[in-house]
């Protein structure tokens, strides 16, 4: 895909699933149109104002659907700053069960680095704090925890 609709609609074409992992935030934005052609820089002219539409919340779409949603929904929060409020904030926005919030300030080194610190919020409240893992041990780990979480939800 190459577009956050077309992700979307690979998404809910791929339904249904146990669980979805909603690893990476498309952009928020895109151009409201497409030009035709290269917008050339003229000397002399204003650069063109770029008018911006809405893209889909992917995340948001599959926890809320009312048939067919996912047993299980993760998202991920990418915070630069009040890391597990803003990953508290965005569980509730969202509608998902966990959320995976780290913090990618430029003092984390996450951002081009090997490793994470992951707080994972529970919709029913629970907070785990993950000491610094490398990326791979995180997904790791993710994956035991789904599969502890499916194996004991009711089918």
């Amino acid at each position: 895909v190459e577009t956050a609709r077309e992700m979307l609609d690979a998404c809910l074409r791929a339904l249904p699933v146990d669980v979805a992992v909603c690893v990476a935030a498309v952009c928020d934005w895109r151009p409201a149109q497409r030009a035709p052609v290269k917008l050339k820089k003229r000397e002399g002219e204003a650069p063109p104002v770029l008018a911006l539409a809405e893209n889909p919340d992917i995340l948001h779409t599959l926890a809320t659907l009312p048939q067919q949603r996912p047993r299980l929904v993760i998202g991920f929060a990418a915070e630069t700053e009040a890391v597990l409020e803003a990953a508290r904030a965005k569980l509730a926005r969202k509608g998902c069960d966990w959320i995976l919030a780290n913090d990618v300030s430029p003092p984390s080194g996450v951002f081009g680095g090997s490793h994470n610190r992951i707080i994972l919020v529970r919709r029913d409240g629970a907070i785990e704090a993950w000491p610094q893992l490398d990326k791979l041990e995180v997904g790791r780990r993710l994956a035991k925890l789904i599969a502890e979480q499916i194996g004991s939800a009711p089918p």
